[in-house]
């Protein structure tokens, strides 16, 4: 079986609140092993063998019916955030003062629409690059780190949701190189 982290989108915000334990039960209840949250309970890490197309609407579909309000998931493998991570996309950028973020968008455009690097109007935050699925954001501070999501949201027409790159590292560096079943 391979660990699998799946990003929950604004599963605590706009008034909502889901207990991390309600949460790892309702993965439980859908057949995963290993369920945990990591710092946040929208980041949840499982072990399957299920393809995560599957978890997706698996998820997507239950958590809707507990909670009666639609939350947006985004399955990635550890290869791929292991990959995020050896990409490196903000080498060059200076980190005092600075949040570097990822993107993970519901799919990837076929041609991404934006020229980059383009500043977010009416703010100093970046966005800076693509990869697949994934857009990579720099932001200075000043409540800057919920711009990129709503942005690329509007502009690309498909959900996402934005996570702190040290979040990935993190999840990324809790599993050894060897754990690469599910590449994808």
């Amino acid at each position: 079986m391979a660990h699998l982290v799946v990003f929950l989108r604004a599963i605590n915000v706009g008034g909502h609140t889901v207990v991390k334990s309600k949460l790892q039960e309702t993965f439980l209840y859908l057949g995963y092993a290993e369920v945990s949250t990591y710092k946040q309970s929208g980041n949840v890490i499982l072990e399957t063998d299920e393809d995560p197309k599957e978890i997706k609407r698996k998820v997507e579909a239950k958590l809707r019916d507990l909670l009666g309000y639609d939350v947006a998931a985004f399955v990635r493998t550890i290869p791929q955030l292991k990959a995020i991570v050896h990409l490196d996309p903000f080498k060059g950028y200076t980190a005092e003062g600075t949040s570097f973020l990822v993107t993970f968008l519901s799919d990837a455009p076929s041609v991404f629409p934006l020229k980059l690097p383009l500043t977010i109007p009416k703010s100093t935050a970046q966005i800076i690059s693509v990869r697949g699925g994934e857009v990579f954001s720099v932001t200075h501070g000043g409540g800057e780190g919920g711009l990129p999501n709503p942005f690329l949201e509007a502009k690309l027409k498909r959900k996402a949701t934005t996570r702190n790159m040290n979040i990935i590292t993190e999840i990324a560096a809790k599993f050894p190189e060897n754990d690469e079943a599910a590449e994808s």
